[in-house]
């Protein structure tokens, strides 16, 4: 557990640097290690953009969610104009234990003023306990106008508003080496049979496996799998089914869910496909996550699916850009020019309604936030009032275009929608049993066994 006050020397941007990132489950995670600078002189804040917030005097705001160590300095980082400009001091605790502990300390009648939540469902969880405040009206005010109805509806239980977003990630990502592709004549695939073709022409070549993967996450062994599965229902059943599966208007082993293991299964379970430069098949589940794509840059690997934060996750020095050493396209879709998108986020709710705590919601809600947040790096964010062009990298440049297209289908992590019960537990064992050799159908009817009445 860390705790951090903010303030106005924390991290001169300059100095940071990009970060391997520490995944709770399949949220959008935070750093565990890296970057980070020292000191210096920061020049005073225009708080011209800062007025209506108000000015405060002793007045304090405590936050409380999962992100730590660098990726916290820059959040903190974030702020620090708003507390400097207010007087709101913004007193911030980031525990990798937030999950169990939100509950525990709202219960208890201690919880912080602000929660940052990585699951929607773990919101909604808090709000069916009485703690959680509907948002103010300014605060969802700013949401109508900076984010679409998709991503406010995250926030939302039971018809009524409780949280804004506050970062985002893309899931789907297909990692690749350009320079290899050139060399050896593949061409990125432009629908779901395109990649297949590709996975076998690879195969047929020799030269390399065409997939690396690794779903070992301590605890949360299991989730990158969630991630695969949730693509292809997507793109494969779409939008509408994927909804429904979420909030169990059919059932897990609905045949059109099958349909979607099946798929994945086609090249996670087979031996000819994965898992190049790492072992065989069950050798998936005894690989971290964050290592897993490394095959890639050895050319032992052609493939490899995970999140735009996987860009944290190369080696320093790695060049991550279309004619660089890595780069990503987007698992396609059933036809070409397919928009459709899965990823995660946080919410930001709060538990107590003083002036300074809505003023700071009304902040986090806002584009300079997403501005100030973004432009240091190893972040994205769905606010439409964020610029694209403060964002450091090509592949994040990317990605916020991506999620500010009105063309683009956006859901949210499933297992991050589902009950605990399932999206945090028996879809990510599920998985592992699956990899493991189990059958599709059964794995399917014993997550759906699992769903609560």
């Amino acid at each position: 557990m860390a705790t951090f006050r903010t303030k106005k020397t924390l991290l001169p941007i300059a100095a940071l640097s990009v970060l391997t990132l520490g995944l709770s489950a399949c949220g959008s995670g935070s750093g565990d290690d890296g970057g980070g600078g020292g000191g210096g002189d920061e020049p005073a804040a225009d708080c011209a953009s800062y007025e209506s917030y108000g000015t405060f005097e002793d007045a304090e705001v405590s936050v409380y969610s999962t992100i730590v160590d660098t990726e916290a300095e820059l959040l903190e980082n974030s702020w620090a104009d708003f507390s400097e400009c207010t007087g709101v001091e913004v007193v911030y605790e980031g525990s990798k234990e937030f999950e169990t502990q939100i509950g525990v300390r709202s219960q208890a009648g201690n919880p912080p003023d602000i929660a940052i939540f990585p699951q929607p469902g773990l919101l909604a969880a808090e709000v069916a306990g009485g703690n959680v405040l509907p948002a103010p009206a300014e605060v969802e005010a700013l949401v109508d106008e900076n984010w679409t109805e998709d991503w406010k509806g995250y926030g939302t239980v039971d018809d009524v508003f409780y949280g804004a977003p506050m970062l985002a990630n893309i899931k789907g990502y297909v990692w690749y080496d350009p320079t290899v592709f050139t060399d050896m004549g593949w061409e990125v695939p432009e629908t779901l049979d395109d990649m297949m073709t590709l996975t076998e022409d690879i195969a047929a070549d020799g030269t390399m496996k065409p997939w690396c993967a690794g779903f070992e996450s301590g605890e949360a062994t299991g989730w990158p799998g969630t991630d695969w599965v949730e693509d292809y229902v997507l793109r494969q059943a779409g939008p509408e089914v994927y909804d429904q599966w979420v909030n169990h208007e059919i059932p897990f082993n609905d045949p059109q869910i099958a349909e979607a293991f099946d798929a994945v299964g086609e090249i996670l379970k087979n031996e000819e496909y994965v898992n190049g430069g790492i072992g065989d098949v069950r050798s998936i589940l005894s690989t971290p996550f964050a290592d897993a794509g490394q095959p890639v840059l050895d050319g032992t690997c052609a493939m490899h699916h995970q999140a735009s934060f996987q860009a944290a996750n190369w080696p320093e020095g790695t060049e991550v850009s279309e004619d660089g050493d890595v780069w990503a396209f987007m698992t396609p879709g059933v036809e070409a020019g397919g928009g459709a998108i899965t990823g995660g986020g946080e919410i930001i709710a709060a538990y107590a309604d003083r002036e300074e705590v809505v003023a700071f919601q009304s902040f986090m809600a806002s584009g300079e936030f997403a501005n100030a947040r973004v432009s240091q790096g190893s972040g994205i964010s769905a606010n439409l009032a964020l610029d694209p062009s403060v964002a450091t990298s090509d592949l994040d440049r990317q990605s916020i275009e991506l999620l500010q297209n009105e063309d683009t289908v956006f859901r949210f992590d499933a297992s991050d929608l589902m009950p605990g019960a399932v999206g945090a537990n028996s879809f990510w064992s599920g998985i592992v049993e699956w990899i493991n050799g189990s059958e599709t159908e059964e794995v399917l009817d014993t997550i759906e066994s699992s769903w609560p009445q």
